[in-house]
């Protein structure tokens, strides 16, 4: 059944400075997770200690934001555009517009879940047929909800019916769920929320039996005894996809609470986990970047993301994550 609770209530965000201060941390912390971990995207923790011993920093030579910040990117465009009044139609014609209509990048679309979609829309197909393909259930939705939860400063549940807006086209199910919860939780982070609140606000807004709910519960409740233990709880051993909406939602949610909303050790966390490693980074970092301001990223790290290369989505190349957030503040100018 779905859950019956209501959406806990975010403290009121702050004025325009502070928004603007976790709107940076949201999406520069995303695009510094992702970058971080990429190179340990479907490893195991014990391949990552044989390779590198343990992951405290870029150990990519020229690190970069994979197809997660850039379509992170993708959505908060779109969500600048439209803003609230975003429609299932507004979705489907930037799908067409930016990406299934022009020449791919070398991602090609990026994960199974966007290969479906695209090429359900390119036979054709219209929303909510186009999400019907067998990677519906992918974490492709959670790692682009960020910016609705930078948009959505304070208000969970309009955060998480945006996001579902937006990922009607290529997600339902535990997809939408994962996308849901992790808007939630920045909507809620944005407003200055406690660690306990974000996840709150994430677990309120979807139902409480589904697989995702469970995972992020089972997660959370053993993160104090830190990445092992959040690890073992959730992931489904011996299944090949690492992309499961449940499970990385719930990896990175963990990690977020194992560091007790804190930015590095969430991140790190969450990188050597592997696993999808860039994308449970990413949200980890969304999330505690929401949390703790663009501050508490550090500058090493934040000052090596520059614009998107368009590697995935060649329509994205040259947007800076950090102007994207400018765009979701209140006094950002629409697109």
């Amino acid at each position: 059944m779905a859950s019956t609770a209501c959406v806990p209530s975010a403290p009121t965000p702050g004025g325009a400075d502070d928004l603007r201060e976790r709107a940076r941390g949201a999406l520069l912390g995303l695009a510094v997770g992702d970058a971080l971990g990429a190179p340990a995207e479907n490893m195991k923790p014990s391949e990552i200690r044989a390779r590198w011993g343990r992951i405290t920093g870029y150990v990519a030579e020229h690190p970069a934001g994979t197809d997660d910040t850039e379509y992170a990117i993708f959505s908060g465009l779109l969500l600048a555009r439209h803003g609230s009044a975003l429609t299932v139609a507004h979705v489907e014609a930037a799908w067409h517009e930016w990406i299934a209509d022009l020449d791919e990048g070398p991602f090609r679309g990026a994960g199974f879940s966007e290969r479906g979609t695209l090429e359900n829309l390119r036979r054709g197909l219209a929303a909510p047929i186009s999400a019907q393909h067998r990677h519906a259930w992918s974490d492709g939705l959670a790692m682009r909800a960020a910016p609705f939860g930078v948009f959505a400063a304070g208000r969970p549940a309009e955060a998480a019916r945006l996001v579902a807006i937006d990922g009607s086209v290529s997600h339902d199910g535990e997809g939408i769920y994962g996308g849901q919860a992790v808007a939630a939780g920045v909507a809620a982070a944005m407003g200055g929320a406690s660690v306990d609140s974000v996840v709150a606000a994430a677990l309120s807004v979807i139902p409480e039996d589904c697989w995702t709910s469970r995972s992020l519960r089972r997660a959370v409740a053993v993160a104090h005894r830190g990445e092992r233990a959040v690890r073992s709880a959730v992931v489904i051993g011996g299944y090949p996809w690492t992309d499961l909406a449940p499970e990385a939602v719930g990896l990175a949610f963990g990690a977020y609470a194992s560091a007790a909303g804190r930015f590095r050790g969430a991140v790190l966390t969450a990188v050597n986990m592997g696993r999808d490693a860039d994308t449970t980074a990413a949200v980890a970092g969304a999330l505690s970047g929401a949390s703790c301001g663009v501050s508490s990223i550090p500058l090493p790290w934040g000052a090596a993301i520059g614009a998107a290369r368009g590697s995935c989505l060649p329509s994205m190349r040259g947007h800076h994550v950090l102007d994207v957030a400018e765009l979701l503040v209140p006094d950002g100018e629409a697109l």
